[in-house]
């Protein structure tokens, strides 16, 4: 069964950086993809997409902080994240839908996407 399988996570302090990486573990046709994140007790949200390799949504609370691509050639997803807070604590997880997908079909919801990996952990001290 496909999954994905994100690199990356870790510990940082208040106002540092980190890069997540994701890949798929087979071959696919998906042309949405996403990050999202669950805090302890919370709900998991939607952070970035990306769909045909143009971004197309970010999470208000980290607009302007985070950066989502693909790299193409090794058909990578990617998310860069400057500045981080304490509040951006949380499980990271990616995301791909099962297939190709229209543009109305690429949304901040759990539901549009099929694929998903186990998570990485990310921890931001103050």
């Amino acid at each position: 069964q496909a999954h994905m399988v994100e690199s990356g996570g870790g510990s940082v302090q208040f106002g540092g950086s980190l890069r997540l990486s994701c890949e798929a573990s087979q071959p696919s046709n998906a042309n949405c993809m996403g990050w999202f994140r669950q805090a302890p007790g919370q709900r998991r949200e939607a952070v970035a997409l990306i769909y045909g390799g143009t971004p197309t949504y970010y999470g208000d609370s980290v607009r302007d902080r985070f950066t989502i691509s693909l790299d193409y050639p090794k058909n990578t997803l990617l998310l860069q994240m400057r500045n981080l807070k304490p509040e951006d604590t949380a499980m990271y997880y990616c995301a791909a839908t099962t297939g190709w997908v229209s543009s109305s079909r690429c949304r901040a919801a759990e539901t549009d996407f099929g694929v998903w990996g186990r998570g990485a952990q990310v921890t931001v001290s103050s």
